[in-house]
């Protein structure tokens, strides 16, 4: 059992850290970059697109417009995407600079293309799973891919997992996602972790996560019990920030405390084999029983059901083998409360 790999969802949060802290966007992301490898995680993932290819002007918003006001899709992906190929090139050597992985979800051709020289993994949106054309460009590049699977039928899945197969993609990672922002405790369904494991035996599961953190991030940890080789979840510096992802992200403190409790689940986890550890040797013969004389006897007298009784330390004759010793004769005298060992009868 190891640790999950776990992944920061950056996304385009920096944008907002950088508006109210009066730096530059790249200021920001850098301190997100940095702010997650302190905290513990492996890889952190921003998101790679343009308005004008990623949506079409009138779709209207499906999010929470009590924290994200901005009524249309366009409008909102219209502030977060000035980012381009050197600025993620800059992110990307960044990364590579303080030890964790850059990752950045593509929402079109172009920056698929410009993203292979920058990271070694590709995660693809729970939005593009139907989108399988663009799968199989992806799946093409010969890296692995780790694909989102929220608002989807298994039937889709599968779909997307025989595109990826069959252009040889050398690992494949299903994240299990509810494309619901936030989404609620009751409507989690961490269960699917199990059913994708049955379903895809041979492809990693992981959970994408848009639950609001929790105290002692018990979903995290849940969904890591539950089988998840790969988890990720929304990242913010500052959750109380008006904006897309904000509201539902952890910050570092949450990570933290999600990652001690991976860490707590591995310790105590341990071995699957059911055997005598090695703390357990000393109590097992101070706590187990033997047989024990319950009065004095004589060199020659013959062992009687009344004479024993099985008490502990477990050094002796064990209990089970009552039947033989009684009607034995003890060779040589021996004390009430003595501990019968087989050299005595």
């Amino acid at each position: 059992m190891k640790k999950p790999y776990l992944i920061a969802e950056i996304g385009v949060n920096f944008y907002d850290t950088a508006r109210v802290e009066n730096i530059t966007p790249m200021e920001a992301a850098k301190k997100y970059v940095a702010a997650a490898k302190e905290a513990g995680l492996d890889a952190v993932k921003f998101q790679s697109y343009k308005a004008d290819t990623i949506v079409s002007k009138n779709s209207p918003a499906y999010w929470d417009i009590t924290k994200e006001p901005t009524p249309t899709q366009y409008g909102l992906f219209q502030k977060h995407d000035k980012f381009n190929k050197e600025d993620y090139a800059e992110l990307a050597e960044y990364c590579r600079s303080i030890g964790i992985d850059f990752m950045s979800t593509p929402f079109d051709m172009a920056s698929a293309d410009y993203l292979d020289d920058m990271m070694n993994i590709y995660k693809i949106s729970s939005s593009d799973l139907s989108n399988l054309p663009f799968i199989r460009h992806i799946a093409k590049k010969g890296k692995p891919i780790y694909l989102s699977v929220g608002a989807s039928y298994i039937s889709e899945v599968e779909e997307a997992v025989r595109v990826m197969k069959e252009e040889g993609c050398p690992e494949i990672c299903l994240l299990h996602c509810v494309l619901s922002y936030p989404t609620k405790n009751s409507d989690a369904n961490l269960n699917v972790i199990k059913t994708l494991k049955r379903i895809f035996p041979d492809v990693k599961i992981g959970y994408s996560d848009h639950t609001l953190p929790d105290e002692t991030m018990t979903i995290l940890t849940t969904a890591f019990l539950y089988g998840a080789e790969v988890i990720e979840k929304h990242f913010t510096l500052d959750k109380t920030l008006p904006g897309n992802d904000h509201y539902h992200a952890g910050d570092p403190e949450d990570f933290k405390k999600a990652i001690r409790n991976f860490e707590r689940i591995i310790e105590i986890s341990g071995s699957s084999e059911k055997t005598v550890f090695d703390c357990e040797k000393v109590p097992r013969r101070e706590a187990r029983r033997s047989l024990v004389l319950l009065r004095d006897m004589k060199a020659g007298e013959v062992i009687r059901e009344c004479d024993i009784m099985a008490k502990r330390p477990g050094t002796g004759i064990g209990p089970k083998y009552t039947d033989i010793v009684i009607g034995r004769t003890v060779k040589q005298d021996l004390a009430e409360d003595t501990v019968l060992t087989w050299d005595m009868i």
